[in-house]
């Protein structure tokens, strides 16, 4: 077995801090969803992650590199990003962090799909069945481990709502390599929060300006501070650094670890242990993730 490459295991390693990020926004969130809409939250934390990446690349002296973006592209990119979010934050509204989690792993089969009708890259029958098997345990844990909940399709609004939102987020996944014309990560970040940000703007104008904004409570403001600065500024700049670097459905592989991440955050902050079934599940997924971690393909 190969380890990879320098350029593909620093790919693996911003994946493996994304997944960890992403996690708390799934902890965070459940606790805020309800205390907030979705739209605002979203908002707020392109707006914050916007002017941090823009503070950045005037800090760095890349605003020349500007023109290398193309406005559609960036359009694009911002809209299929703020359906998964706002979906995710309507999904935790009626759905657990953890199965919020578990939906959010199916988006490597996603990937691999539209990775094989918008690009060249073609995975191996290895990493697909290591997928597939991985994908098999977050479906144990969705359906709670009872065939016959998969059979009725058993499955809660919040989390059907959810699958729309991954479904953008894997698309985006795969268009982030085939969009990019040689910009760095930080440049094509840029350009996705704007967008996201004008898009947001219209759509959202009037719960935006009539929003009580000094009534919300501390937990809220800090979670948002959290989505800003490390789901949303931190995780696209990785996401987009590893999409170079990695193949869709390996970047996209790395959702594999968000549910075990939130069972553990779950059970050091809050005392929550899971059932049988989800550890069950989580090792399925765990090991599926690390036999794609030491695969030599991209």
């Amino acid at each position: 077995m190969k380890f990879p490459t320098k350029s593909v295991a620093s790919g693996h390693i911003a994946m493996l801090i994304f997944s960890l990020l992403v996690s708390g926004s799934f902890v965070l969130g459940s606790i805020i969803a309800n205390l907030i809409d979705p739209d605002l939250v979203t908002f707020l934390r392109f707006v914050m992650a916007f002017l941090l990446i823009a503070i950045l690349i005037v800090f760095k002296d890349k605003l020349y590199l500007m023109k290398d973006l193309s406005p559609w592209k960036s359009l694009i990119l911002g809209a299929l990003i703020s359906i998964y979010f706002i979906t995710m934050f309507e999904g935790l509204k009626t759905a657990n962090s953890t199965s919020m989690a578990v939906v959010f792993t199916l988006t490597p089969l996603l990937a691999g799909l539209f990775d094989l009708i918008f690009s060249n890259r073609v995975m191996s029958i290895k990493v697909w069945i290591t997928v597939i098997i991985a994908a098999i345990g977050a479906l144990w844990i969705i359906f709670d481990g009872k065939v016959e909940n998969l059979i009725q399709f058993k499955v809660g609004f919040g989390e059907k709502l959810f699958f729309i939102g991954c479904i953008c987020h894997a698309l985006y996944a795969s268009l982030i390599p085939k969009f990019n014309r040689g910009e760095p990560a930080i440049i094509q970040t840029f350009g996705t929060l704007i967008s996201g940000v004008i898009i947001l703007g219209l759509f959202s104008n009037e719960k935006i300006i009539y929003s009580s904004w000094f009534d919300f409570p501390i937990i809220v403001l800090f979670t948002i501070f959290y989505l800003a600065i490390f789901a949303t500024a931190a995780s696209f700049f990785l996401i987009q650094y590893s999409a170079i670097r990695l193949s869709s459905i390996k970047v996209m592989a790395y959702t594999y670890a968000v549910p075990i991440w939130v069972v553990l955050l779950q059970i050091f902050f809050f005392n929550q242990f899971p059932n049988k079934i989800t550890f069950i599940g989580a090792f399925i997924i765990m090991i599926s993730l690390v036999i794609l971690l030491f695969n030599e393909e991209g």
